[in-house]
């Protein structure tokens, strides 16, 4: 007997599935999905969605395009390499450029983020992180194809943020009028190449053990998988489920919760023949707005957890800006970068 997408998903991992479409249609029981929201943020920091409504077709011409560009050649594709994006922090990267805890990647990759002209106040007052965005010119509906996901996605965020937010027992709109109403939108396209596996020597891993800087995380796969989550300090997988994306929560929703839901570390490692493709998409405060802790009630004290986390590091310990957070964070990712543009 065929299995269903969802029912392979059950035996493949322990990384719960959510119904959301309550939250996007507004036919359903909202709160019901807030409690699921809920139990996984406290359990995994991890989780699935369907019902999303982020259109399919959208989907596939954004995967197919992709795979045009990381198919040219080297010199074609630096022709917008981030060095001429600028304080933007825009554009491509070869394999080996970003560094996850000091270490090269396995993989290359495309920067983007929300598209704003030069005459934008924050532009002008060169705010990092802020600019146009820059497209291969071989490939004319990439640019279109890319905004018009990202809008799709800025949608959903802020869809995934009401239900946060009733998770956790505050107005739907608490988020929204604190830190998301205007979030800083950072996009990108990762290809991991196929890397052989050498007898005795370490795994090459497309991105190494981390967690993600901001609120929350939406992960769109292709079919190739590779995706580790840490829970309960055994790594277990996050196969593609189609029709799916995988969602998880960074350090500044751990901070504002006091480790009431964690950042969890995740990796990827590329273990088939073929190349592998993941777009990860970071809904994120507003550059400007302070993170503060949430008064959640119950006395509950933040959990000092930087003797668990792969970085030594504690969110916990951060006072300021989201702006100020990402900055350190993406200035160890590329450190030559940094140096040139902040």
């Amino acid at each position: 007997m065929d299995t269903t997408p969802y029912e392979a998903h059950a035996a493949a991992s322990s990384v719960p599935l959510i119904d959301i479409s309550p939250l996007v249609s507004g036919v359903g029981d909202p709160h019901a999905v807030a409690s699921a929201i809920g139990r996984a943020c406290r359990e995994y920091g991890f989780f699935y969605v369907v019902g999303h409504g982020v259109d399919e077709a959208l989907q596939r011409r954004l995967e197919a395009l992709s795979r045009r560009f990381f198919a040219q050649d080297l010199e074609t594709k630096l022709q917008i390499r981030m060095a001429l994006g600028g304080k933007a922090w825009r554009g491509y990267f070869p394999v080996g450029d970003e560094l996850t805890a000091g270490k090269p990647d396995a993989k290359e990759g495309l920067y983007f983020g929300a598209e704003l002209g030069t005459d934008d106040p924050r532009v002008r007052a060169g705010i990092p992180l802020h600019g146009p965005n820059l497209f291969p010119d071989g490939l004319p509906s990439f640019r279109e194809t890319v905004l018009d996901y990202m809008a799709a996605l800025t949608r959903l965020g802020h869809t995934l943020m009401t239900g946060l937010a009733l998770s956790l027992g505050l107005d739907r709109s608490y988020f929204a009028d604190r830190y998301t109403a205007d979030p800083l939108i950072l996009f990108r396209i990762f290809h991991y190449p196929p890397v052989p596996e050498v007898p005795g020597a370490a795994p090459a891993w497309g991105v190494g053990e981390h967690t993600d800087y901001g609120v929350l995380t939406i992960l769109k796969q292709d079919d190739a998988g590779g995706l580790q989550v840490k829970s309960k300090a055994r790594w277990i997988a996050a196969p593609p489920v189609p029709g799916s994306f995988v969602c998880n929560i960074g350090d500044m929703l751990d901070r504002m919760t006091g480790g009431r839901y964690c950042s969890t570390p995740h990796r990827v490692r590329n273990v088939t023949r073929r190349g592998r493709l993941s777009f990860p998409f970071f809904f994120d405060p507003n550059f400007e707005a302070r993170v503060e802790p949430i008064d959640l009630g119950g006395g509950h004290a933040a959990r000092d957890d930087r003797d668990e986390r792969w970085d030594g590091a504690s969110e916990h310990a951060f006072e300021g800006t989201y702006g100020e957070y990402v900055l350190a964070k993406v200035g160890k990712v590329f450190p030559e970068l940094r140096r040139a543009v902040i």
